[in-house]
């Protein structure tokens, strides 16, 4: 990650993925973000990253593999870093999704903290299908829950999500959650332009959308599906 930072921060507007990988869209998102989604040669095959900046800089980056796994995830801010336990009493499954419209799962993280945080849930496919800036897109419904390691409940998220089978991954949406304290946060960090190589805008690192209203930290969920 150090490495990624030093490149995307030297970017000055323009991203620049980590050597031996290819960024392969950008993606402009309600909420004040701009999403990177780029691929590396030495990765498994179907694996992919995503880094979001927000006003500030980049912000969170996430690699999952071709079932959507959360593989890890990198708070950029902070230093966090949360990684996939093995053995999953349910691991998350794009291609369970496609092939039945609904994957459940559960699944382990531990932080570099050493926090583990259980992970419960479930994608559906609604049926319904939307086109934003040309892509294809299929809509989601989704649950999640996240308890600590004693079995507290810290966060009840209900939301609506979007997917497209050839990305193989899901994109942000509107969500729902409340917190251990009873505080409730509602976002919308639903995609509005896709740039792919040579249109405007591709490696683009301003998030373009909502920013004047943007008042609170974001969070992504997936990119975890649990993307």
């Amino acid at each position: 990650m150090a490495a990624l930072l030093t490149v995307s921060a030297a970017g000055a507007g323009v991203y620049s993925p980590p050597e031996g990988c290819k960024l392969q869209m950008t993606v402009q998102n309600r909420g004040c973000t701009v999403a990177q989604h780029y691929v590396c040669a030495s990765d498994e095959p179907g694996d992919q990253h995503v880094i979001y900046y927000d006003d500030q800089g980049p912000s969170y980056h996430s690699h999952i593999d071709a079932e959507t796994r959360w593989l890890e995830s990198n708070d950029l801010d902070t230093g966090l870093t949360d990684l996939l336990m093995p053995d999953a009493a349910d691991d998350a499954s794009f291609s369970t999704l496609l092939k039945t419209g609904r994957d459940d799962f559960d699944f382990v993280t531990e932080s570099n903290s050493g926090e583990r945080l259980r992970h419960i849930g479930e994608d559906r496919l609604t049926g319904e299908t939307v086109e934003i800036d040309g892509v294809p897109l299929e809509l989601t419904e989704f649950r999640l829950r996240t308890f600590a390691a004693d079995g507290q409940l810290l966060i009840d998220s209900r939301g609506q999500q979007f997917i497209n089978r050839e990305h193989g991954r899901f994109y942000g949406g509107t969500e729902h959650s409340e917190d251990w304290t009873g505080e409730v946060t509602d976002d919308n960090d639903s995609p509005v332009t896709f740039a792919f190589p040579g249109d405007a805008g591709f490696a683009s690192t301003e998030p373009l959308f909502d920013c004047e209203m943007q008042m609170v930290t974001f969070r992504p969920r997936r990119q975890i599906g649990a993307s």
